[in-house]
C-alpha cells in the first residue's frame, strides 16, 4: 500500500494543481518547438501528476519523452515506497519498526536522509512535529487500523506517551543506520516522504536534461524553471469553505511548495469537534483555529514536515516560527466566523 495510507492531512488541496494559464500544446517559447508533456500515475496510495517542458524537434522523440521519463519516475517512486512505506511489511521502516532492540539498524542513504531531516524539523518545532506520533493517531481512530473514533481515557494517552518522542531516535548518515532508545518506538513517514517523492523525481527530470518542470505527488508540489514563453507554472490553495473557487495562486518557478490543513478529517462528540491531528506533546487533538498551512521551501520533503510543523503548532507559535527561521509561509486563521489570511514577510516577496 502506501506512504501516504489513510492520512488525510494534505487534504488542503490544492485544487487545481494544474497550471492555471494555458498548459499544453504549441505554446511557443524561447526554445523552438517547446511543449508541455505530461505525465501521470499513481504512488504513495494517491496520485501524481507532471508537467515537463520538452524541446524535441522530431515528433517521435517528443512522442517518447512521457513514456521514457515515466517508467524511470515509476521505478524512483516504487523504490520510495519500498524504503519509507509502513504499508509494506518489508520495507526498511517496517523492519526497523519491528526491530525491538536499541543497537544501530542500517539503512539506505536516502532512508537516513529523511529521517535526519525529520528530526531536525523535531528539534526547531519544539516537538510539534514528530515521526513517532502514529500510536496515538491510531487511538483517537485516525489510523491506518481504523479503530473506532472515540475519545481515549487519560491513562490511554499518558501511558502512549511514554513510546512516543523523536528525542527517543537516533540517526547516522554515514555508514547509514537508526536507532531507538526504546524499542517500542514506532516511526512513520507520512508527513515527509511524499515531499522527499517529489524531490527525487524532480533531480531524476535534471539528470534526464529536462530542467523546466512541475512535479505534483498527492498535492505537495515542486517547480524547476518555468512553462513556454518563461511564464511562472501557476497553483492554486482551495479556500477552505468547501466552494471551489481559490484562496490563493501563486506563480511558482524553482520553488517547492506544501500545504496542510485541518477542516477535513474530523469527529464530533458531544457537541466537541476533535481534529485529526494530533498534538504529539499532549497526545492530543489540536484545538486552535490555524486551518491551513502553505509553505515554500527549496526542498518539498522540508516543505512538506514544516507544514505540518506549522499547523500542529497553531496561527500563533506556528507563524513565531516562521518568522525566527525565515520560512515563507501562508495561513489561513477561523476567526469570527470568517477565514482571514496571515502571510510571513518571505512569503510575501514570492507574490511581488
Amino acid at each position: 500500500m502506501s506512504i501516504l495510507g489513510r492520512r488525510v492531512n494534505q487534504l488542503l488541496i490544492i485544487a487545481c494543481i494544474v497550471a492555471l494559464t494555458g498548459c499544453g500544446g504549441n505554446n511557443g517559447t524561447d526554445a523552438t518547438n517547446a511543449q508541455i508533456v505530461k505525465i501521470n500515475g499513481h504512488t504513495m496510495g494517491t496520485t501524481y501528476s507532471i508537467k515537463v517542458v520538452a524541446t524535441e524537434t522530431d515528433a517521435d522523440k517528443l512522442n517518447a519523452v512521457g513514456p521514457n521519463l515515466k517508467s524511470g519516475i515509476d521505478a524512483l517512486l516504487k523504490a520510495v515506497n519500498q524504503q519509507m512505506s509502513t504499508y509494506i511489511k518489508d520495507s526498511e521502516i517496517s523492519r526497523f519498526n519491528n526491530y525491538k532492540d536499541s543497537e544501530w539498524f542500517d539503512v539506505s542513504p536516502d532512508t537516513a536522509y529523511v529521517f535526519d531531516e525529520a528530526l531536525r524539523i523535531s528539534r526547531i518545532s519544539g516537538g510539534a512535529f514528530d515521526i513517532t506520533v502514529g500510536p496515538l493517531i491510531d487511538l483517537w481512530g485516525f489510523g491506518a487500523a481504523e479503530n473506532e473514533r472515540t475519545i481515549p481515557k487519560d491513562e490511554e494517552i499518558t501511558a502512549l506517551l511514554t513510546s512516543v518522542g523523536f528525542q527517543k531516535l537516533s540517526v547516522r548518515l554515514s555508514s547509514p543506520a537508526l536507532k531507538k532508545e526504546n524499542p517500542e518506538l514506532h516511526c512513520s513517514l507520512s508527513a515527509i516522504a511524499k515531499g522527499f517523492g517529489v524531490d527525487k523525481t524532480a533531480i531524476f527530470l535534471e539528470s534526464q536534461g529536462y530542467n523546466n518542470y512541475m512535479v505534483e505527488i498527492g498535492g505537495e508540489i515542486r517547480t524547476g524553471g518555468g512553462k513556454p514563453k518563461n511564464e511562472p507554472w501557476r497553483v492554486a490553495v482551495a479556500a477552505p469553505d468547501g466552494t471551489s473557487r481559490f484562496q490563493k495562486v501563486m506563480p511558482l518557478q524553482s520553488i517547492a511548495m506544501a500545504t496542510s490543513g485541518d477542516y477535513h478529517n474530523y469527529f464530533e462528540k458531544d457537541g466537541v469537534r476533535y481534529s485529526h491531528t494530533i498534538d504529539p506533546v499532549t497526545g492530543r487533538p489540536i484545538t486552535h483555529t490555524l486551518v491551513s498551512v502553505t509553505v515554500l521551501h527549496d526542498s518539498c520533503m522540508t516543505a512538506d514536515a514544516l507544514a505540518t510543523a506549522i499547523n500542529v503548532l497553531g496561527p500563533e507559535k506556528g507563524y513565531q516560527m516562521a518568522v525566527k527561521e525565515n520560512l515563507a509561509v501562508f495561513m489561513i486563521v477561523h476567526e469570527n466566523d470568517a477565514f482571514v489570511e496571515k502571510a510571513t514577510p518571505r512569503f510575501k516577496e514570492y507574490e511581488k
